[in-house]
């Protein structure tokens, strides 16, 4: 669906991005994720025609960027971070007026569109009368009002509350079903619970591109495991806890009634069998033991510290 061959771009002697190449399946839900400067947004720009990069190439569809411009941009859905409306036009107006931008006919469109997005309620009010919530909602419906092929999303649940996101999240996914989405967003939680697969840009040039699971799996150097007792102090629990086999390090954590710790394990030991059978032969009560799972979290930071920053 999406091909993307040795993408360069550069602004003066800065390369914002080098080189970079990768392939997006039709249906995908990808993330791109990168720290500030990475290259993730000059890399969406050149998908969207909006930039032409130095040197590389990209093909959506049948199309080249280069070649047909314009019949990549009819394929390409776009919500930015701060939806382009018109404050004062209603929303019906609104997407009415996108419509005929489109050369869609408006009325059946923006009814679909209205009930996938879930803004039927909201089509006599004013655009500036809306939540953020809602705008996001009705920039989506502009984004998809042409029917697009691929649909690009850039920080699309910025400055929402808790339920609004969980609200968008499910538009996605719901979304996701029939299009390809490009999802671009520093909340990594977001990436977890909506993609497929994530790439991840650091200094112009992608340092990891998988599916989420591949990625802990491979990345999975070490666990933490969380351990809760009672009937030791934590000098006790620190030293018992280093003298099993595998274990890296320990660390307290505060915990108002019980004595906690944190145990790093190297990647291929199983040591909770053992806390168990210490904890019993000790006479400690063992309240929890809880082995966290590689986070995205993790690993964005094991591949990306040291980055660039600024805007590009």
């Amino acid at each position: 669906m999406i091909s993307a061959r040795g993408l360069t771009k550069s602004f003066g002697d800065l390369v914002a991005v080098n080189n970079v190449s990768f392939t997006i399946r039709k249906g995908e839900i990808t993330g791109i994720l990168g720290p500030n400067g990475a290259g993730k947004t000059t890399t969406l720009r050149m998908l969207t025609c909006y930039l032409n990069p130095d040197a590389g190439d990209i093909e959506i569809g049948d199309y080249n960027v280069r070649e047909h411009p314009l019949e990549v941009k009819k394929t390409i859905g776009y919500l930015p971070e701060s939806a382009p409306l018109y404050p004062d036009m209603l929303v019906y107006d609104y997407l009415s007026y996108v419509s005929e931008v489109h050369g869609v006919t408006a009325e059946a469109r923006i009814a679909e569109m209205g009930k996938l997005c879930g803004i039927t309620e909201v089509m006599h009010k004013n655009i500036s009368e809306l939540s953020k919530g809602y705008k996001q909602r009705v920039g989506l419906a502009h984004a998809m009002i042409h029917d697009p092929e691929i649909l690009i999303l850039d920080e699309p649940t910025s400055g929402l509350d808790p339920n609004q996101i969980v609200e968008i999240r499910n538009l996605i996914r719901e979304i996701g079903k029939k299009k390809t989405v490009i999802l671009s967003t520093h909340i990594l939680p977001e990436v977890e619970a909506t993609c497929d697969r994530v790439i991840i840009i650091d200094r112009g040039s992608i340092v990891a591109d998988d599916r989420t699971e591949i990625l802990q799996k491979a990345h999975g150097k070490e666990r933490r495991i969380t351990v809760k007792i009672s009937g030791a102090d934590y000098a006790a629990l620190s030293g018992a806890l280093k003298d099993l086999q595998g274990v890296r390090d320990v660390f307290q954590v505060q915990d108002e009634h019980l004595t906690a710790a944190v145990v790093v394990v190297d990647g291929e030991s199983e040591i909770r069998p053992g806390i168990f059978t210490m904890a019993g032969e000790k006479g400690w009560v063992l309240y929890e033991m809880k082995q966290e799972q590689m986070s995205l979290e993790h690993i964005f930071r094991q591949l990306t510290q040291g980055g660039s920053h600024g805007q590009i």
